[in-house]
């Protein structure tokens, strides 16, 4: 009787270590998946806002931006040329 307690004791204490085994691997997967989610909105927020910043800046381009080369001598006289 004493030997069947105890085996049902430790097959008690084997299925909460198995148990806390799969609770603390599905906790791993669920924070590096929060984190990988955050890096990506991060990361789409960065190229989102780089995008429109130079958009914004196209737009609101003045007649000095425009000319701002025209007085330059050509350094690249074979620009264009393809061999």
């Amino acid at each position: 009787m004493k030997l069947s307690r105890s085996l049902g004791k430790i097959g008690d204490q084997i299925e909460d270590s198995v148990d806390c085994g799969t609770h603390d691997g599905s906790t791993l997967l669920r924070n590096v998946g929060w984190i990988s989610a955050g890096i990506t909105v991060l990361a789409l927020g960065v190229v989102i806002g780089r995008e429109l910043r130079q958009r914004y800046k196209f737009n609101r381009r003045t007649p000095y931006d425009f000319y701002a080369h025209s007085g330059d001598q050509a350094q690249d006289v074979e620009f264009g040329v393809g061999i």
